[in-house]
């Protein structure tokens, strides 16, 4: 396969390899997905981002690419495996209507011009009940609703393999990461445990997953979305409102009659 080539002259098109690999990671069956497309198709690339070679960022045309602003969070995610290497497709929430598209080879400074794919594998199309889209292992699933918006679902998600935390939007259908270091201090908070040894160390998440209840988990991520927002919970963000009721181990049988 024909990798997409590096351009120094702005702004462009974007070129036919990265429109493939940005309508893999947002895909248009997904309501989330599609409608942040739609805004991703009428851009440009503008230019390079902070990091270098490897991220591109999409504007419009006459826009200057701004370097000031904060990297955003990741929007969607997907790795290519290939014969030289695993590639990272990373495209990030927009921010002062820019957007960053970042694609990195874990072996070589520079994505090669050829390539043979192996395999694929993106969070955006992973559904609760499924197993890791990345290594295929059982994942654990928390379900949360509020009491104000029970039609709302979000499904917490924890790969105790990958070390990976993600929450899956019902209505959106999104699946948006979440950062470990951030989300354990607010379950540490949450348990009051202030032993360093533990509250300092973010790996135990998982190798400690056995001992957090799904409401331990659930509680400890809504405090962590009223500081980085992932999902609009309603107007009261309260942890007591998270509940988990039978309805998400119906919706999970559901889910998981589709296939990864």
């Amino acid at each position: 396969m024909e990798a997409f080539s590096h351009h120094t002259t702005y702004p462009r098109h974007l070129s036919s390899q990265e429109r493939e690999w940005i309508a893999w990671i947002l895909p248009t069956d997904r309501p989330g997905y599609k409608g942040y497309r739609a805004i991703v198709e009428q851009m440009s690339v503008i230019g390079e981002g902070r990091r270098g070679k490897g991220e591109i960022i999409l504007g419009q045309e006459g826009s200057i690419v701004d370097l000031t602003v904060p990297l955003a969070p990741v929007f969607a995610y997907g790795a290519i495996e290939t014969n030289f290497g695993t590639i990272s497709i990373t495209l990030r929430e927009m921010v002062s209507d820019q957007i960053s598209l970042e694609s990195v080879c874990q072996r070589r400074e520079e994505i090669p011009e050829e390539f043979e794919e192996s395999r694929r594998w993106t969070y955006s199309s992973w559904s609760p009940g499924q197993h890791c889209p990345q290594c295929k292992e059982k994942v654990r699933e928390v379900w949360m609703q509020t009491e104000e918006h029970r039609q709302k679902q979000y499904v917490l998600s924890v790969c105790l393999k990958d070390r990976r935390l993600w929450v899956y939007d019902a209505i959106s259908q999104v699946n948006k990461l979440i950062p470990v270091t951030n989300y354990y201090n607010e379950l540490m908070l949450h348990k009051n445990i202030r032993d360093p040894k533990v509250a300092l160390d973010a790996k135990r998440l998982f190798l400690d997953m056995a001992m957090y209840s799904d409401v331990d988990l659930a509680r400890a991520f809504v405090t962590y979305n009223t500081i980085k927002s992932k999902v609009v919970l309603g107007e009261s963000l309260e942890p007591f409102r998270v509940s988990l009721y039978p309805i998400g181990r119906m919706l999970r049988k559901i889910f998981s009659k589709y296939p990864s």
